[in-house]
């Protein structure tokens, strides 16, 4: 089973990455919205996988560095892509939610995000 929290950020960035001129090369902000995706079993007492308090209380940090702020000086977020904020919110989540498999980072008046289910296994050596 899974479960999920939503939060909305509101945040300014540019891209280093984009060609002189280009849009995204200023500065300008945007809408984000974030999922944080939890995987697990009910537990057979409470009939709850997480408590959604829990959950809150996991995220609001997260949200908090990122919202109102300029994401290009947050550590971590000097190139501020869909892509690596998720990362960054996975390394950020993971220790503090068992379970966690999925990070999902949208600007949805842009009609585009990033889905992001951590990062690739890795096999112990034999």
């Amino acid at each position: 089973m899974r479960i999920y929290k939503e939060f909305f950020f509101e945040a300014a960035h540019f891209l280093p990455s984009a060609p002189s001129g280009h849009p995204n090369a200023r500065v300008h902000g945007h809408s984000f919205r974030a999922r944080i995706t939890v995987d697990g079993q009910p537990d057979e007492d409470t009939g709850i996988v997480l408590h959604f308090d829990e959950l809150e209380a996991a995220v609001a940090d997260a949200r908090d560095a990122l919202d109102h702020r300029m994401l290009n000086e947050i550590e971590g977020l000097s190139a501020p892509t869909l892509e690596r904020i998720a990362m960054w919110l996975w390394d950020r989540l993971h220790n503090r939610l068992p379970g966690l498999v999925e990070i999902v980072v949208a600007r949805d008046s842009c009609h585009e995000g990033c889905v992001y289910h951590g990062p690739p296994m890795r096999m112990a050596a034999e």
